[in-house]
């Protein structure tokens, strides 16, 4: 069992910056790979990225590559989201999630209750 809590969202305007953080705990394997994904209202959850945590590479969505930024602290058990160049389209529930993953969600194990993300002027 592992525990996953996400947090650092809010309200912010386009064109700002915003870094969320999910700190896990519990059964742990160096193994997973850590997820981030969201969910818009009515749609369906769509992966943004990636990082595996024994070796810390990463991988994007098409539609954040080169706005985010995907990273680990493994003394503080945290994987961190930075979001730079935000636009209305990334409002959303965003989602932490661990297990043997990748790009879809439904191969994950464990998540975090989510943090809203809201980019409005």
């Amino acid at each position: 069992q592992v525990h996953l809590v996400e947090s650092g969202g809010r309200l912010v305007q386009p064109g700002e910056s915003l870094r969320l953080s999910c700190e896990f705990s519990g059964r742990f394997l160096t193994s997973y790979a850590m997820g981030w994904f969201r969910q818009a209202p009515e749609k369906e959850r769509e992966f943004v990225s990636v990082i595996m945590w024994s070796d810390g590479s990463t991988n994007y969505a098409d539609s954040v590559k080169g706005r985010f930024t995907i990273s680990r602290d493994i003394g503080k058990s945290t994987v961190y989201l930075q979001m730079n160049s935000l636009k209305p389209e990334d409002t959303a529930v965003y989602y932490c999630a661990a297990g043997f993953g990748y790009r879809d969600h439904n191969d994950y194990d464990f998540w975090g209750q989510g943090t809203q993300v809201t980019v409005s002027s």
